[in-house]
C-alpha cells in the first residue's frame, strides 16, 4: 500500500446511483492494467449486483484515460500455467464464461481497450465507446490466446470473418470500426462515455426489472440452448411476471395513462 492509501495492484470502486450499480476500474497508473486483486474486486461488485434486488442495473467504466490495457501479464503467470481463472461457482464471473449475472451491463470505455477490456464489455450487454477508443486482442503476440471469452463472442457480434480479422491479426482498430462490426452500440465524443452509460442504465430501469431481467435471459437461452428452447420457455416466463405486483402496475399505468412505478416484486 502506498502512502497515499492506494494499492499498487489497483482496485475497483462502486458507487450506487439510485438502482444503478456503477463499477469503475481502478489502476490509471498503470491503464488499469488488470491484477488478480481487481478480478477478485470485480467478481465481489459483479456478485453484489446480481444478488442486491434494489440494484437493477450496473454500469462498468474505467478510471482515467483508459478502459483497460488488459492483463497485467506478469502478476497473472503463474495463474496461467496452473489453470486457476480465480472464479467460483457461486460467485458471478465477470467474463460470463462460468456463473453470469442476471442483471442488465451498460459499458462504457475510452482510450486503450484491449484483450481482457473487449472481452469484458463483451460479457455485458450494452457498449458505449469514446470515440477515442483504439481496440486491440493482441495475445497472439505475447504467446497465448483469448481465453476471456473473445474467441466466443467476437464471432457471436461480428461473424466468423470479422472475427477472424481482428483476432487472428491482432491488429489495432478504432471505434467506428468496433461499431461497424458489432461490437459496440454507440460511439461519442471522448469524456462523455460515462454519462452516456448512466442515462441509457437509468432508462432500463424505467423497466419492471423482473421483466428485464427476463428479456435478457430469453435472448441468452437463444443463444445457449437454441430456438426451440427459448421459444419452449417463453409462455412459461409469460405467466410468472404476469402474476407479479409489477405486472398488475404496468396494466393500472396503461388504463391510468400516467408512469409506471414499478418495484421489483
Amino acid at each position: 500500500m502506498s502512502d497515499d492509501g492506494v494499492s499498487p495492484d489497483g482496485g475497483v470502486t462502486t458507487e450506487v446511483r439510485g438502482r444503478i450499480l456503477l463499477m469503475g476500474i481502478d489502476r490509471p497508473a498503470k491503464m488499469n492494467g488488470f491484477t488478480p486483486r481487481m478480478m477478485a474486486m470485480l467478481v465481489d461488485a459483479y456478485t453484489r449486483l446480481d444478488e442486491d434486488d434494489d440494484l437493477w442495473c450496473g454500469v462498468l467504466f474505467g478510471h482515467g484515460d483508459h478502459f483497460t490495457a488488459g492483463l497485467d501479464l506478469p502478476k497473472w503467470r503463474d495463474r496461467m500455467q496452473s489453470g486457476d481463472r480465480g472464479r467460483t461457482a457461486d460467485r458471478v464471473d465477470p467474463t460470463a464464461l462460468g456463473r453470469k449475472c442476471q442483471k442488465p451491463i451498460v459499458t462504457a470505455v475510452q482510450g486503450v481497450t484491449y484483450t481482457l477490456g473487449i472481452e469484458l464489455m463483451l460479457a455485458g450487454d450494452i457498449v458505449v465507446a469514446a470515440d477515442d477508443c483504439r481496440f486491440s486482442q493482441l495475445e497472439p503476440l505475447r504467446g497465448i490466446h483469448a481465453a476471456g471469452g473473445a474467441s466466443i463472442r467476437f464471432v457471436q457480434r461480428g461473424g466468423w470473418g470479422n472475427a477472424m480479422y481482428h483476432l487472428l491479426t491482432s491488429d489495432v482498430f478504432d471505434a467506428e470500426e468496433a461499431m461497424r462490426v458489432g461490437l459496440v452500440q454507440e460511439v461519442v465524443p471522448a469524456g462523455t462515455q460515462l454519462d452516456r452509460a448512466v442515462e441509457l442504465a437509468t432508462t432500463i430501469c424505467e423497466g419492471a426489472p423482473l421483466a428485464v431481467q427476463a428479456t435478457k435471459a430469453a435472448s441468452m437461452r437463444y443463444l445457449e440452448e437454441g430456438e426451440a428452447a427459448a421459444i419452449a420457455a417463453l409462455g412459461t416466463v409469460q405467466m410468472e411476471l404476469a402474476a407479479t405486483e409489477d405486472a398488475a402496475e404496468g396494466v393500472a399505468s396503461f388504463i391510468d395513462r400516467r408512469k409506471a412505478e414499478f418495484t421489483g416484486r
